[in-house]
């Protein structure tokens, strides 16, 4: 069976990004732009996946070293991408098969052409074949020189005549490659060119000149092989990504009220029937079930929604879950680790930090509420916090079934505040309360008659 190899190039500094960051760094909507090509790379199922860095090369290295089975091989000093091509040998040395060449600023390209240059290359037998596509405005790209309709070299823009500008069938930079001769072939290669690099398109001509086949897979549009090379080019790809998520799941059954302000990561699911509103940023590894409405500028990451749940305006929602028939906000913020149960209701401007309400429980407006379990249709009132932290350590408060706390409480953790039981308003509650009981922190009222007269006529004097 014929073994698939990747190897991604990576090395470059893009001097036109204007960053300190490498180009391939820089994120298409949540993922580095070279974590997409490495996706897709993956749909092949290759043997081996190796990554060329350079520019920054320790920084590329961490930000994907979480990725399972990735090598790398670092250029240095950058001499030009059949230079970047040979840093990858000692890597394969003693593999056969194809090796797929890819560059880590084309996010856009797609499993489904991968897998058709592949066939391509391994029915005609070729010792190399050439993505290629043609296009109204060739400028910058090398161009692919044919002769009596078979490819016979390519040549950069730079070292092109004015004849060989007018072409329009442009290369794509994605290639693959018989193992075999491809090694010994680019120690062939001489850098007499208008940069001084040692180009892989060289290698063309070479195998051409020694009888070896080549062939090339000429894709319909530029759209997926466009490489990123500036902010402008960054933004307009994170478009078509997002558009082409949007219109996947309109296709599913998903209303979105106005897909351009509508910011979907690729991996966030989300079931038939939800309505989402303009200005809502779905990030991550979201689910989203059926029958939800997300209203207006509400952001989600890394979370789990149900079913009918409904999402008011300007909430934030990270690494949390809510059960079906919930509702939560306006402005509530939903942090890490909380769980808001079955029709349970999360108000306006509620905060709840590694919370848990159980089904039915209410924390309506104005609280915060920190490592806390809140149990089934237990009632917190405006104003209340979990005192969590004592200045070294969290501690947690426990609300159990059907209780009330009264408005403007604070309950010192750790503590436990029984079944049924009520807590007064304005209770600072500093011990468990039991089951049934209510608990009450404030001194009797006191009412000084005369006081507001007394007062204002001692200041007419003064």
């Amino acid at each position: 069976m014929n073994q698939t190899h990747v190897v991604i190039l990576a090395a470059g500094q893009g001097t036109r990004m204007k960053s300190a960051l490498p180009k391939v760094l820089h994120e298409i909507v949540g993922k580095p732009m070279i974590a997409h090509v490495i996706r897709t790379a993956a749909t092949l199922t290759p043997n081996t996946v190796s990554l060329v860095i350079g520019h920054k090369a320790e920084l590329v290295r961490s930000a994907l070293a979480h990725l399972p089975n990735v090598r790398f091989a670092v250029q240095e000093p950058q001499l030009g991408t059949a230079h970047a091509l040979q840093q990858v040998e000692p890597l394969l040395r003693g593999q056969s098969g194809t090796l797929v060449l890819l560059s880590g600023d084309v996010p856009l390209l797609t499993g489904e052409t991968l897998r058709s240059l592949v066939a391509t290359h391994v029915s005609a037998g070729a010792a190399a074949t050439v993505v290629t596509a043609a296009v109204d405005r060739p400028y910058g790209y090398g161009r692919i020189v044919r002769e009596e309709g078979r490819i016979a070299r390519i040549v950069e823009e730079r070292d092109a005549s004015s004849t060989e500008r007018q072409l329009h069938e442009i290369n794509s930079g994605i290639y693959a490659f018989d193992l075999d001769p491809l090694f010994d072939a680019l120690r062939g290669i001489a850098s007499q060119n208008a940069q001084g690099e040692f180009y892989l398109t060289d290698l063309i001509g070479i195998y051409r000149q020694r009888g070896l086949p080549v062939e090339t897979l000429q894709l319909e549009g530029f759209h997926e092989i466009r490489g990123i090379n500036s902010r402008a080019e960054l933004a307009e790809v994170s478009r078509v990504v997002r558009q082409t998520k949007n219109e996947e799941l309109m296709a599913a059954g998903v209303t979105l009220i106005d897909p351009a302000t509508t910011y979907i990561d690729p991996d966030v699911e989300i079931a038939a029937d939800t309505v989402i509103h303009p200005g809502v940023v779905i990030q991550g590894r979201s689910r989203v079930g059926s029958g939800c409405v997300i209203q207006p500028h509400v952001r989600i990451v890394d979370s789990q929604i149900a079913d009918r749940v409904a999402i008011n305006s300007f909430c934030l929602i990270v690494g949390a879950q809510v059960a079906t028939g919930a509702s939560v906000g306006p402005f509530a913020h939903l942090r890490p680790e909380t769980v808001v149960g079955e029709s349970a209701k999360v108000g306006n401007f509620v905060e709840l930090k590694k919370t848990t309400l159980g089904a039915g429980a209410k924390v309506s407006h104005l609280s915060y509420l920190g490592d806390t379990t809140l149990g089934a249709n237990a009632n917190v009132g405006a104003g209340t916090i979990t005192c969590n932290y004592d200045g070294q350590r969290k501690h947690a408060t426990v609300i159990e079934d059907d209780a009330f706390i009264g408005s403007d409480t604070q309950l010192i953790a750790p503590v436990r505040v029984g079944k049924g039981a009520y807590v007064g308003t304005g209770t600072t509650v500093r011990e468990d309360v039991p089951a049934g009981a209510l608990a009450v922190s404030a001194g009797k009222q006191r009412n000084i008659d005369g006081w507001v007269e007394r007062k204002r006529s001692a200041t007419v004097k003064k």
